[in-house]
């Protein structure tokens, strides 16, 4: 009886050590020392912190960890030698900072990317990956996430290689089956696509700044997302969006775009509001029949609302065709477009919401009651306009006697006129802006407080070139 007890205190005494949880280690390693044997041997909670000098490899994090590089004591850098992934996340809850990543693979097709996390986690999403305050600069991909939930990106800088046609380099974010997770306030510049966002649903991308490139922000199959805050210039779109749902596009500016400002495609059940286009014009050496430089594209797109955007200097303000109807426009400022609206349907469109409509700069209207509603119905395209648009080569006559005869029949006589877009209550001054939406549609171009490169003067056009 005696053994007995004897044993049974020795297992209680083994059970109460075995169970106790492991103590986090911190580590502090220099670029002499091996970097991926450290992590090999790392527990879950462990932080390693890098000294200033270069790490050369592919580094593979198999445990929740935070690698991170030491502040305020010099560059980081993490180089992988042209080749694969600079750093393969391979858990959740691991954290990434403060890092300088360069040289990864250009392989697309292998995903080749600076961080790259691709796999399940125990057959479930990868959670609570934290990647901040890193610098970025590559063939490939930037930051590549697949399979992650409860993601925080922020604070990242990440440059593609300008000697690369825009199709053979990686985008500068891309997050594909990414759920309830954050984008912001990272600079992209120089990739192919800045933040690249597919079959994911719940996140918010917002306050990023993205420049030369083709598209700043491209969606695809995603639903219920948030974009907002967020400036883009110097590409071929502001923002791309396809074939996509429930999204709310609000308080973003785009600049200097070549094709578009929005491009909306096959887009449901969204708003777009508070958005500032400014500058859309295709470039006179790119020039081809019918491709002329959209504020705002819709295209197959119905059910949305477009409400309080400005639409500044695009050579079409608007341009909705292919089944795009059902949509609620309204309270939008159209400014300096040689062409406001080009609207490719014989179905009518009431542009005006409660007795409000939009603001057209070339309305020649008057407001004799001086409500800030003009009394006569604007309506920015007659058939002329739709014939036009089916024979391009009429632009030669545009101005002869027989055209101004035809657009004064049809005056004289309304049943001639084919249906369009109609503003029964257009307004005779632009909607003024509240202070936060002042703030949120300003078109001052400028890179978040951590950006420091100097992308802006040094790009070209080539970051375009197909």
């Amino acid at each position: 009886m005696l053994l007995l007890s004897k044993r049974f205190v020795i297992l209680l005494i083994a059970h109460i050590f075995c169970a106790q949880p492991l103590v986090a280690q911190e580590y502090q390693l220099s670029a002499i020392d091996n970097l991926q044997h450290t992590l090999d041997n790392s527990q879950d909670g462990d932080v390693i912190t890098l000294t200033a000098g270069k790490y050369l490899g592919n580094f593979i994090i198999n445990t929740q960890i935070a690698l991170v590089g030491e502040e305020g004591g010099g560059l980081v850098t993490i180089d992988a030698q042209g080749k694969g992934h600079a750093l393969r996340l391979k858990n959740s809850h691991i954290t990434i900072a403060n890092l300088n990543i360069i040289n990864w693979g250009d392989d697309l097709t292998e995903q080749n990317a600076g961080i790259y996390s691709h796999d399940k986690v125990n057959n479930k999403k990868a959670t609570g990956l934290i990647i901040k305050n890193n610098s970025l600069s590559g063939d490939g991909f930037g930051i590549w996430l697949n399979h992650v939930t409860k993601a925080t990106i922020f604070n990242n800088i990440v440059r593609g290689n300008i000697k690369l046609r825009s199709s053979d380099r990686g985008n500068g974010i891309q997050v594909a089956n990414v759920t309830h997770s954050h984008v912001f306030n990272n600079e992209t510049y120089e990739t192919r696509d800045g933040i690249y966002v597919i079959s994911s649903q719940d996140n918010v991308i917002e306050q990023n700044t993205m420049h030369h490139l083709r598209y700043g922000v491209h969606y695809m199959y995603s639903y219920d997302n948030t974009v907002k805050n967020n400036t883009a210039y110097n590409t071929r779109a502001g923002y791309a969006l396809m074939s996509s749902r429930r999204l709310t596009i609000t308080g973003n500016t785009t600049t200097d775009s070549e094709d578009y400002g929005f491009l909306l495609n096959f887009i449901t059940e969204s708003t777009f509001s508070h958005n500032h286009i400014k500058n859309v014009w295709t470039k006179p050496e790119n020039k081809v029949l019918g491709r002329d430089g959209k504020g705002l594209f819709v295209y197959n797109s119905g059910y949305n609302t477009v409400k309080h955007n400005i639409i500044d200097t695009a050579e079409i303000g608007i341009h909705l065709t292919a089944g795009s109807e059902n949509i609620k426009i309204f309270g939008n400022s159209f400014i300096n477009n040689p062409t406001q609206v080009k609207y490719v349907s014989n179905k009518k469109q009431e542009w005006s919401k409660e007795g409000k409509g939009n603001y057209w700069s070339n309305y020649l209207g008057w407001d004799m009651d001086n409500d800030g509603v003009g009394d006569t119905i604007f309506e920015p395209n007659d058939g002329i306009d739709k014939l036009v648009w089916q024979y391009p080569e009429m632009k030669m006559i545009m101005d002869s006697p027989a055209i101004l005869i035809l657009r004064w029949v049809q005056r004289q006589f309304p049943v001639l006129k084919p249906p369009g877009v109609k503003d029964s209550f257009p307004l005779m001054s632009a909607p003024s802006l509240s202070s936060n939406e002042q703030a949120v549609t300003s078109l001052v171009v400028s890179t978040p407080t951590v950006t420091k490169s100097h992308a802006a003067q040094t790009a070209t056009s080539a970051s375009l070139k197909e």
